[in-house]
């Protein structure tokens, strides 16, 4: 018998390099349906920011992390052989388009210019490992998230005696 997922089996934001696609789980839908969106398109991505799909500042920067590596892989696997300059041109394009999906979001213009900053402090590395170390970075900003709400989880924890209510 297969093991029944719950809301607690999914990732808000998630990357799978496979398929070169971004998944979330569309925050519109909860809590009474669990649908997982797999976005590929620039588009889509800037949809389900505007959209509130990824909510929460946060998750809201992971995935514009995650959106910004997406569409470097978009450009170098349309036109492998771009140049540098060119490469940081069209990116800083879909940059600003993705920026475009909340203005006034801290998390997104800062996860946005985080990336744009480690692609611009690589400007001797190859196509294919500005790639990778794109991938590394929107990784990095996950993680990073990860371990500040896991520090907070088991700060407030130490605050808790027993006998304490939460609402």
């Amino acid at each position: 018998m297969a093991e029944q997922k719950n809301i607690m089996s999914y990732e808000t934001v998630a990357l799978d390099d496979e398929q070169s696609a971004l998944v979330i789980l569309d925050q519109t839908k909860l809590p009474y349906e669990v649908e997982v969106l797999h976005l590929t398109e620039q588009k889509d991505i800037w949809d389900a920011i505007y959209l509130l799909k990824v909510r929460g500042a946060p998750a809201i920067g992971i995935c514009a992390a995650f959106g910004y590596y997406i569409m470097a892989r978009r450009i170098a696997e349309a036109d492998p052989v771009c140049g540098y300059e060119e490469f940081c041109r069209r990116l800083q394009d879909r940059k600003e388009y993705l920026n475009s999906s909340r203005p006034t979001a801290v998390n997104l213009s800062w996860a946005l210019n985080r990336m744009e900053e480690t692609l611009r402090n690589h400007e001797e590395a190859s196509l294919q490992e500005i790639l990778e170390i794109l991938e590394e970075e929107a990784i990095a900003i996950q993680q990073e998230d990860i371990e500040m709400c896991r520090k907070i989880s088991e700060y407030g924890l130490s605050l808790l005696k027993d006998g304490d209510g939460i609402l």
